[in-house]
């Protein structure tokens, strides 16, 4: 088994989620609810992985192609 890339385990708050993504607060947090963008809990913090904000990202993509 493979250790994916350091950066690939990074976990990012919802701030520092919302500036990468470039959306406001409420738009991330309907994003999130909506299942589109993967957030992981560990107890009541809410945390987005990279390789979730990298699958939004493509998904958008993918979207826009369509």
């Amino acid at each position: 088994m493979t250790t994916p890339p350091l950066e690939d385990l990074r976990l990012y708050d919802v701030n520092e989620a919302k500036e990468i993504l470039n959306l406001s607060r409420a738009t991330l947090y309907r994003v999130m609810q909506s299942g589109r963008l993967r957030t992981v809990h560990e107890g009541r913090a809410c945390r987005i992985t990279a390789a979730a904000i990298r699958d939004y990202i493509a998904l958008l993509e993918q979207e826009a192609a369509a």
